[in-house]
């Protein structure tokens, strides 16, 4: 494949992968609305134990540096001190209900199992009312670049900055290979921690297929990516595989479920399904208006993937598919 999506190239790409975008904002999903299957309501908790889907997935230190091995069908997981406070690492089983918000106020009215939300914009007080209504809270930032307005900007050294994001003038491509990097990593996880969050969706977790201005090979990914889903899993964060769909097979165990943008659109669905055969969901969005469901949802719901229409903003603005 030589188009990989990730946050930091949606403005940019506007107008090629918006199927159906106009005017429709007003066309907002109530709270109960078409909320998905939510597989899992009201046995979430703010520990991630929601019976089922919170099966283990081998806890810490299942994925390991150099392989896969290991990690679902566990039994209870390590726990850690983590945001699943001491319970078995989330893990979510395909069709499960979600909201994913990274700008404006946290609309926490929609009835899902999962918020997928801003690890530094979001307030501790925000996250704690949302597992106070039984929701899992997955907590978003970059693993793969540089944004200059984050509050730890100044902690990464000018050696591992790399080209400026496609689309994004204040992103810049960070070199994985840096120890660096990985300790402040290491920090934002514990942020995770510290927030209460239920686990993470780390970003831009594949610059080497992109031009990142550094000799990035698929082998440096595959060993980035690993440290970044032991690390959550040390800490007893869940983890998810965001895009990266040519490593999908290598790290299907490594990861508790997976988010993508847009694979509809450049006809990629198939490579996530290793997550659905794993019993693992498949977050996935498509951005559009709302009419965009009735070409869009059909074809997913196949797949069993847990799709969103939304917006490029990424508000709070959704359609889901049933």
């Amino acid at each position: 494949m030589g188009r990989i999506i990730m946050r930091g190239t949606l403005v940019a790409l506007i107008a090629g992968l918006c199927l159906s975008c106009g005017d429709d904002e007003n066309t907002s999903e109530s709270s109960g609305g078409n909320a998905g299957t939510n597989t899992n309501t009201g046995g979430a908790s703010a520990a991630g134990a929601s019976g089922g889907p919170s099966a283990g997935n081998g806890g810490a230190g299942a994925t390991g540096g150099t392989g896969g091995a290991g990690e679902t069908g566990g039994s209870g997981g390590s726990g850690g001190s983590g945001g699943s406070g001491g319970a078995s690492i989330w893990q979510p089983p395909p069709k499960t209900s979600w909201q994913w918000q990274l700008t404006g106020t946290i609309d926490t009215s929609v009835d899902v199992t999962m918020y997928d939300i801003d690890l530094f914009e979001t307030s501790q007080a925000t996250i704690q009312a949302l597992q106070q209504q039984g929701r899992i809270v997955i907590c978003y930032f970059s693993a793969g670049s540089w944004e200059n307005w984050r509050e730890d900007a100044n902690s990464f050294p000018s050696s591992v900055l790399g080209k400026t994001l496609d689309g994004w003038p204040d992103e810049k491509w960070l070199d994985i290979r840096s120890s660096e990097v990985r300790n402040l990593m290491k920090i934002r996880l514990e942020r995770a921690v510290t927030k209460g969050c239920d686990g993470v969706e780390p970003d831009n977790v594949d610059g080497y297929a992109n031009d990142s201005g550094f000799p990035l090979k698929a082998s440096d990914q595959l060993d980035y990516n690993r440290f970044l889903a032991k690390e959550a899993h040390d800490r007893g964060l869940s983890i998810g595989l965001k895009n990266d769909l040519d490593q999908v097979s290598a790290l299907v165990q490594d990861f508790d479920w997976a988010l993508n943008e847009q694979c509809l659109e450049w006809d990629e669905c198939d490579a996530l399904l290793p997550f659905i055969n794993a019993n693992k969901a498949v977050f996935h969005v498509e951005y559009g208006n709302a009419s965009l469901a009735n070409t869009v949802c059909p074809k997913t719901a196949p797949l069993k993937f847990s799709t969103l229409i939304k917006k490029l903003d990424l508000d709070a603005w959704r359609v889901a598919c049933p």
